[in-house]
């Protein structure tokens, strides 16, 4: 199987660990994204966010620095068995936080539309949230 990395970079207001918070906490990822989600914050731990549409377990996690997930979507058309990676870099930058997005081992025919459900349903209703 042919695989992919998306990689994105984007820039979100709101210092390193209020983007943090929102991504690994319960509260703050159902908050920002409007769905069920439930989140552990310990390595080891396992998260399902979108309603149980994406499920996976934190690898690695420095608060107001560092994410790595494994991450597998429930789509009939994902390989079974397969898992792919992100990670979420959090730096300060002038207008916030800067966020270097890697979402690696995505099979290819996947690779356009994950692209843009990133940008559609995470970076673009973090940015609200975190403005609010």
């Amino acid at each position: 199987m042919k695989t992919r990395t998306i990689r994105q970079t984007v820039i979100l207001p709101g210092t390193p660990i209020e983007v943090y918070r929102a991504l690994m906490t319960t509260h703050g990822h159902r908050a920002f994204t409007g769905a069920d989600a439930r989140i552990s914050p310990k390595v080891g731990g396992t998260f399902m966010a979108w309603g149980g549409y994406i499920h996976g377990t934190n690898l690695q996690l420095v608060p107001g620095k560092s994410i790595v997930q494994t991450w597998v979507p429930s789509e009939e058309t994902w390989p079974k068995g397969h898992v792919s990676k992100v990670r979420y870099t959090l730096s300060t930058s002038p207008r916030g936080t800067r966020v270097v997005f890697t979402h690696s081992g995505v099979p290819s025919e996947h690779a356009g539309h994950l692209s843009g459900g990133w940008k559609k349903s995470y970076w673009t209703p973090l940015r609200k949230y975190l403005s609010g």
